[in-house]
């Protein structure tokens, strides 16, 4: 039986289990639920792709990738025991653990981390005609802010802040990233928020069908930023990552990180660890965010203990 609850919760499972000899590695039987995000953005299938790795190279083990609302939800599942692993935002981990910002006055602390496994731009995507030429401008515009409660949202509403705008200064809707494509194309809003790598499948299929322009975030606008949140990076979307957009914008970034249930055994966590960075290969073919995974990145800005699985392969490997 799924350890998720309702249809609702998490839709659209992939399966990605497949029935071949384990490679090299061993582990007790073990069936787990590998938490996402939304099937337009990153995580769903780059978690896909982690998941077939961990299927073909462990001995019994049986990881579903499901689709989901991301970062908060994600967390709240692990916490719950209703996800084994997921993909989240290093800011949003911070948040739920400290009991801040989206979780404040709802500490979940039942989760531990695995690895760091790719940056996640900020892109704030508007039309050419939205008259929208720096985040100041948003004011009084028809703005997707990115699902309630998500990593999203939170990022959209530290970025208005540091140029002195809240929601209710812009005209606020909470999108998906498919259906914020979908709303700008059709002229029902100037502008959206996505934070995750880059590219994105719906700035993607938007730019194939409509003029977009990625707004950059100014040097100064930036530094207020990572003044007051320290997750932040600072990073470039380069020119070219989406159709018609012919310059660089300079923008900032948090981190991918997969996490995993705090009390999920040691040995388990350790041979999904060790399955990750021995087949990073394998998963570089499959997913090009794949390409991003290093031993010595997936241990930084990480505000939340390893699980003692994931901290017993980085000894070994002499990164922590």
């Amino acid at each position: 039986m799924s350890k998720v609850k309702g249809a609702a919760k998490l839709a659209a499972a992939i399966v990605f289990s497949v029935l071949v000899p384990a490679l090299t590695f061993g582990a007790p039987q073990s069936n787990l639920i590998l938490a996402t995000g939304g099937t337009s953005g990153t995580y769903y299938p780059f978690g896909g792709a982690m998941a077939q790795i961990w299927n073909k190279s462990i001995a019994n083990m049986n990881v579903t990738a499901q689709s989901t609302g991301a970062s908060k939800e994600n967390i709240r599942l692990v916490g719950r025991g209703e996800a084994d692993l997921a993909m989240v935002q290093n800011d949003v981990m911070d948040y739920a653990f400290k009991g801040i910002e989206l979780f404040a006055g709802e500490k979940v602390e039942g989760f531990r981390t695995i690895a760091v496994l790719y940056p996640e731009f900020v892109q704030i995507v508007v039309s050419p005609s939205s008259g929208i030429n720096s985040v100041a401008d948003m004011k009084g515009k028809r703005i997707s802010v990115g699902d309630a409660g998500s990593g999203v949202e939170a990022n959209a509403k530290q970025i208005l802040e540091a140029y002195g705008l809240s929601f209710d200064d812009v005209k606020a809707a909470r999108l998906s990233f498919k259906e914020s494509a979908s709303g700008l194309k059709d002229k029902q809003l100037d502008g959206f928020f996505v934070t995750g790598g880059i590219p994105n499948a719906a700035i993607q299929e938007l730019s194939a069908l409509a003029p977009v322009k990625i707004l950059a975030i100014d040097d100064a606008g930036a530094a207020r930023i990572q003044a007051a949140y320290k997750f932040y990076t600072r990073v470039t979307i380069p020119k070219g990552t989406y159709r018609g957009v012919d310059a660089d914008a300079k923008t900032l970034a948090v981190n991918a990180t997969l996490i995993v249930r705090k009390d999920l055994g040691d040995a388990v966590v350790y041979d999904i660890t060790k399955a990750l960075f021995e087949k990073q290969p394998e998963l570089a073919s499959a997913h090009a965010k794949g390409k991003e995974l290093t031993l010595k990145g997936a241990v930084d800005g990480v505000s939340v203990d390893f699980h003692p699985g994931a901290l017993k392969y980085y000894k070994e490997k002499g990164i922590k």
